[in-house]
Formats: C-alpha cells, sequence, structure tokens
C-alpha cells in the first residue's frame, strides 16, 4: 500500500493530486473491542502512550491531509498509532 501511494503521488503529482497513506495502531472499534483482556493488555504495554485511539483522531489525521496545512504533503505515510511502531516489542 505504502509503495503504491508513492508511485501514485510521483505519477499524479504533476495534476495536483496528493496522495498520502495513514498507518493506524489499534483504534477503539469494535475489532478492538475483541482483543481478550490478556491481549490489550500486551498492546497497552507496548504502546508509548498507553491506550488504544480514539476513532476521530484518524479524521483528525485525513483532515490534516486534506486541509490546507498538508497541501504540500505527498507521497507521505502518517503513522497514527500512539507509538506502537517505534517502540520495542
Amino acid at each position: 500500500m505504502i509503495g503504491m501511494s508513492r508511485s501514485f503521488a510521483l505519477e499524479y503529482g504533476e495534476f495536483g493530486i496528493r496522495v498520502n497513506t495513514i498507518l493506524p495502531g489499534v483504534i477503539e472499534t469494535r475489532l478492538a473491542k475483541a482483543f481478550d483482556g490478556a491481549a490489550r493488555e500486551t498492546i497497552l504495554r507496548s504502546t508509548p502512550l498507553q491506550r488504544f485511539g480514539a476513532p476521530q483522531e484518524i479524521g483528525y489525521a485525513v483532515l490534516y491531509l486534506s486541509a490546507a496545512s498538508g497541501a504540500f504533503v505527498t507521497g507521505a505515510s502518517l503513522v497514527v498509532d500512539g507509538g506502537f511502531s517505534i517502540a520495542s516489542h
């Protein structure tokens, strides 16, 4: 997905089309509620912010990328995971 997004960003940038990728962590949704207590604890211990993300936090990332604030951003992968991907596992 990341490679495809970057390719599209290169291909369509000249037309003013921006392509970015959002890489979410565990977000508090029905899927996250399916984790048992032990799995939830393991994930939380491995997440520097010590919580699951809220759905609206992904929306804020989308808003940033689609608003004027992100107008010069293309080919980027925005990680929205509370630090999970940088923590040692």
